[in-house]
């Protein structure tokens, strides 16, 4: 049998997060079911509106579909013109940051913390994830715990990264790989 006694000797039996925590979350979670789940796809502002009423700091014009889950809405930070995809999920013990024109694709993962598997201890390690300006997380790629995807890089569809990510650079595969440079827009632009 499991013990849930934060005075546990044995770490796996500890539990992580405090009472508060946990309940906040089923509070949230229940809310998103009622108040969004099940809303049309167009209804992105009243999902934002809902969000920033439970904490997230959010930017205008983000496109927030009714099927993602967000773990912390409270540690969710975006600008301007995001996308949060069809069946995302945001793992966010620790603050995560969208940067504008940004877009999770469907079914891609953020996740924000891990264990020390080195340690009797099991330590929960929770680490920020920050996602710059005009990055595109393909669908079903996994962006893991510290990582920076910087301005324009590409994670391609089902492609997993456990480091950062160059500027305007296209990455694919597990683990990712450089594939080539993206051009950079932004750049072309001003000429």
């Amino acid at each position: 049998m499991i013990s849930h006694n934060k005075n546990d000797k044995d770490a796996y039996k500890r539990p992580i997060f405090s009472k508060w925590n946990k309940v906040k979350r089923l509070i949230w979670q229940i809310s998103w079911f009622v108040l969004c789940r099940y809303t049309p796809a167009p209804f992105h502002g009243w999902r934002s509106f809902v969000l920033k009423f439970f904490g997230a700091k959010l930017g205008k014009n983000n496109f927030i579909y009714p099927t993602c889950k967000i773990w912390a809405p409270w540690l969710l930070e975006t600008e301007e013109v995001v996308t949060i995809g069809p069946g995302v999920e945001i793992y966010n013990p620790e603050r995560v940051f969208l940067g504008h024109h940004s877009i999770l694709s469907q079914d891609s993962y953020l996740c924000g913390a891990t264990h020390d598997y080195n340690t009797i201890m099991f330590t929960y390690m929770k680490k920020e994830i920050i996602i710059e300006p005009y990055v595109w997380i393909c669908a079903k790629a996994v962006v893991l715990p510290g990582v920076i995807c910087h301005e324009g890089s590409v994670l391609g569809a089902l492609s997993i990264t456990s480091k950062n990510l160059e500027h305007w650079s296209v990455y694919a595969g597990n683990p990712c790989k450089l594939i080539k440079k993206r051009n950079n827009f932004l750049v072309e632009k001003k000429n």
